[in-house]
């Protein structure tokens, strides 16, 4: 995996505290070799920032975003200030499960017997090739490892990182959810909508949740690990629902959410 020399602009980045000034901080780029960059005390944060001190420390892991690359001069200059929590959280996230995965690279390289600097050039650039990430590359191993090793022409170390993508990451939970209106006139109507809303949960009752949202919408979820096999209950799901109703002389609709 070639290392790229500069982050971009706007990019967020992860980067760990070196040194304070008054007029801001000296950091190194977790992603970039170390790469260093510097946040001015007007970037720390939002309104006057009397001690930088109250905000950042040496040594402190921060997530940053990138606001001025000079690729003459190899200079970067960050934002503290123009990142919001959420965006904090999934960088930090993003940036934990690729040193996750470079590590699960590590054990595929070692079981394949070479060494990580050629399980990186060979292997590592595949999969960042194919998937964005390391980390996604295991997931989607651990999900469905048939299908993985079909993606990639069936490479001979594909079947390796299948086998430790499923004895170290659990696949990843989806949840698809949408919102069915059963009605009927009748004296009797109620039990009509509650044999409809049975028939959808019957479809797969481990994964099928319905709820009442307000007569006449139910929410139907469906709780898989495979975003289009849980798209495939809930049209399923809906389809037994409104059959139901509509069977026992009422009417309904779907909504996807």
């Amino acid at each position: 995996m070639s290392p790229v020399e500069l982050p971009e602009e706007g990019e967020h980045v992860v980067a760990t505290v070196q040194s304070l000034r008054n007029f801001g901080a000296f950091v190194t780029l977790d992603e970039y070799g170390g790469k260093e960059a510097f946040i001015h005390l007007s970037e720390v944060a939002t309104g006057w920032v009397k001690y930088i001190r109250d905000y950042v420390h040496e040594g402190q892991k921060i997530v940053a975003r990138v606001i001025h690359v000079d690729t003459e001069k190899g200079q970067i200059d960050l934002s503290l200030k123009r990142i919001n929590e959420h965006q904090r959280r999934e960088k930090l996230l993003e940036w934990k499960n690729e040193k996750r995965a470079e590590k699960l690279l590590n054990q595929v390289a070692i079981l394949a017997g070479i060494t990580l600097e050629q399980a990186s050039a060979t292997i590592g650039d595949a999969l960042l090739d194919k998937y964005g990430t390391l980390y996604k590359a295991f997931e989607a191993a651990s999900l469905d490892p048939k299908k993985f090793t079909k993606d990639l022409g069936k490479e001979a170390w594909s079947q390796t990182v299948a086998k430790v993508a499923k004895e170290n990451i659990s696949p990843p939970h989806v949840a698809v959810t949408g919102i069915v209106e059963v009605f009927h006139p009748g004296s009797d109507g109620v039990r009509h909508v509650r044999e409809a809303l049975a028939k959808a949960e019957a479809v797969a009752p481990d994964a099928i949740t319905v709820q009442y949202v307000g007569a006449p919408r139910y929410r139907i979820t469906v709780a898989g690990i495979q975003y289009k096999k849980a798209e495939e209950v809930l049209r399923k799901a809906s389809d037994a629902a409104l059959a139901s109703i509509k069977g026992a002389g009422g009417r309904g609709s779907f909504t996807h959410v």
